[in-house]
């Protein structure tokens, strides 16, 4: 269950209940508030960022040192998913980019996310933002794609780009 405690609408603790075949925190004052609170997906973008040739991955400051992924950001109120995708490539890379194609939707199931994934041609000189401490290049075929998240979108690009390269495992975080 999530750590949320209280209700957002009228302030009161929130009790947890069955509701339709789950288990949910919701408002005991059912009748005068009404709030449950459904804990749904968080819609995130990605971006298999492609830079003078190569595919960037980059390191979260939060992450172990061996841990890099594709380009990811939280969607923001009025935005489309292109317009997040390309504000996020300028926060996080310094680089203005160019849609090249929707590669999918893939569940982040362990952040209760939804990630839109693209692949973006990227111009301009890399700059990280503080969230990230490190980028790598590699070519398409060097990419080992992992088992969640932004790994099923590298291997879904990948495939359709006829490299079939075998799921790796992530370390475990120490």
């Amino acid at each position: 269950m999530p750590k949320t405690k209280y209700c957002p609408q009228c302030g009161t603790a929130l009790i947890e209940t069955q509701n339709g075949d789950r288990l949910r925190k919701q408002c005991p004052d059912n009748e005068a508030c009404g709030y449950v609170y459904w804990n749904n997906p968080v819609p995130v973008v990605g971006a298999i960022v492609e830079h003078e040739g190569d595919i960037i991955l980059a390191r979260n400051a939060m992450w172990p040192p061996e841990w890099y992924a594709i380009i990811t950001g939280f969607l923001e109120k009025g935005e489309s998913a292109e317009q997040g995708i390309l504000r996020e490539l300028k926060e996080e890379l310094n680089l203005e980019g160019e849609i090249v194609e929707f590669v999918g939707v893939f569940d982040f199931f362990q952040m209760n996310q939804l990630i839109l994934v693209y692949h973006v041609k990227a111009f301009g000189q890399i700059k990280l933002s503080e969230e990230l401490v490190d980028y790598r290049r590699y070519k398409d075929h060097e990419i080992k794609p992992w088992p969640m998240g932004t790994g099923q979108a590298v291997k879904k690009w990948q495939n359709s780009r006829g490299i079939f390269n075998e799921t790796i495992e992530l370390p475990k975080r120490k």
